[in-house]
């Protein structure tokens, strides 16, 4: 998995609860999609929702990109303020789970710039939280990304409120905070989201 889409879109005012009913009604669509690997709609609050998405190569992408799901979306201007807000990911590394795990209520996104010249200093930590990731039970999913605008974050999803407050009291926060003046060139945005649907595994 190396490839995925960080979409954010602003539902128009009322209108909330049509927008998480279509995000919610694209589920069966998207789990049709044997390259899509995962796909998270989520509520940031305030009227904004994302999607957060992941593929098995950049033809599986494609192939999502003109299919029905993104298709439904430009075409429900009603809904929203204006259009969809896209950048494609990489993914730098990844937990998925293994077993069949609760659904995700809850979800994590935090996005970061490098400072200048410590790209791969930060590249090299993602890859190296993978494993400390890996050891937490109740973090369901967890990707560390670079975005096509060159800033870097992580995106993560738990089954509730406790699961996510063990996850930000873990030492993949601490260290990242630890070596924040060294590393990072802007102050890490963290943003709680709320899980509404999600496709895990093909």
């Amino acid at each position: 998995m190396t490839t995925g889409m960080l979409v954010r879109l602003d539902a128009q005012a009322g209108k909330e609860r049509e927008v998480e009913q279509f995000l919610k009604s694209a589920l069966p669509l998207v789990e049709e999609e044997i390259g899509t690997r995962s796909w998270f709609a989520v509520r940031f609050g305030r009227g904004e929702y994302g999607i957060f998405d992941t593929f098995l190569d950049d033809d599986a992408l494609e192939e999502h990109l003109h299919g029905p799901v993104a298709t439904a979306l430009q075409q429900s201007n009603e809904l929203f303020d204006s259009p969809p807000r896209m950048q494609k990911v990489e993914v730098l590394a990844d937990k998925m789970p293994v077993n069949p795990m609760p659904p995700d209520t809850k979800g994590l996104l935090v996005t970061f710039k490098a400072k200048a010249g410590h790209e791969i200093e930060v590249e090299q930590f993602l890859r190296e939280a993978r494993p400390r990731v890996m050891e937490e039970p109740n973090t369901t999913a967890w990707f560390a990304i670079r975005t096509e605008q060159g800033e870097y974050g992580i995106f993560d999803v738990f089954p509730d409120n406790g699961a996510r407050f063990i996850h930000l009291m873990g030492p993949v926060p601490r260290e990242l905070a630890k070596h924040s003046m060294a590393m990072l060139g802007s102050v890490p945005e963290l943003h709680l989201v709320s899980v509404q649907a999600e496709k895990l595994g093909v």
